[in-house]
């Protein structure tokens, strides 16, 4: 039976609009041009993927503004996970979001945080106003983190029930480390937290790019099932980031067998189910 999927996580820029300042020359050449959300559409098409979510790169409002303009126009596009200023006037900032063209398409906010110095970011008490504006409009915010920020997203995820979190990349794990133990720990911790969800993506580069496996790939994936459950989790792709590992198809085809042993309930939502649920896609 053919599975139903929506990738909760991808990513599209145009370098002249959207400097993407991260990728390195040396040893992301793969990646080192522009990815249009036409041709976002087109690989999804070639994948058998049925639409997706496009997330925020840069922490710039203006980006989010393409983003939505492009959800307008490429059907593809279901949602977008953009980016406002959590520490100033977030109503203010996602009125005029969804005020702009596509504003329809914003169904959550995502602030890239290694990218900031002080790495307890995610613990100052303006990024909590913030993030109670986040709640009051009915977004969930995606929390991008490095491996030893799990434990802030607990505490984070604790203090504010009544928000919707949703952890990228299964927190990252250090795959290429054969080193998963605090890694594991964390975790299981963090999805005692019934609030989060989390996204099997992004795994793929955190394995040796040329030559990770499924069965390498195996033991993070079934952690998270056991640990989060099929309900709380979602497909993404992290394209075209995963064109580093070699491309969109080889890590598709790797999920969908280390879903495989699910019952049909199970990957419906993990497929699709929940990225529809969490981000209100229609």
């Amino acid at each position: 039976m053919t599975r139903r999927l929506i990738d909760s996580h991808l990513h599209v820029w145009e370098r002249a609009r959207n400097p993407q300042s991260w990728i390195d020359l040396a040893t992301m050449s793969a990646i080192d041009r522009d990815f249009a959300p036409e041709e976002a559409a087109t690989e999804l098409t070639a994948a058998g993927v049925d639409g997706c979510v496009v997330v925020q790169c840069n922490n710039t409002f203006s980006e989010t503004l393409d983003f939505l303009a492009a959800a307008d126009s490429v059907g593809a596009i279901l949602g977008v996970v953009g980016w406002v200023d959590l520490q100033a006037d977030v109503p203010a900032q996602l009125d005029s979001l969804r005020a702009a063209p596509g504003g329809q398409h914003l169904v959550g906010v995502r602030h890239v945080t290694p990218m900031e110095s002080d790495k307890e970011w995610l613990s100052r008490p303006a990024v909590a106003r913030g993030l109670a504006s986040l709640v009051s409009a009915g977004l969930p915010f995606d929390v991008l983190v490095e491996l030893w920020q799990l434990p802030l997203v607990k505490t984070l995820a604790e203090s504010m029930e009544s928000a919707t979190f949703v952890l990228d990349h299964l927190g990252n794990p250090p795959i290429a480390s054969d080193s998963l133990l605090q890694w594991s720990a964390d975790l299981a911790a963090l999805a005692e937290c019934e609030n989060v969800h989390a996204k099997v993506s992004g795994l793929i580069t955190k394995d040796d790019w040329d030559h990770w496996t499924v069965d390498r790939l195996r033991p993070v994936v079934d952690h998270a099932l056991e640990t989060f459950g099929p309900g709380r989790l979602m497909f993404g792709s992290d394209w075209p980031l995963a064109e580093l590992a070699g491309g969109y198809r080889p890590w598709k085809d790797a999920y969908l067998q280390l879903t495989d042993g699910l019952t049909l309930v199970e990957k419906a939502s993990i497929d699709a189910g929940c990225a529809s649920g969490v981000y209100g896609l229609r």
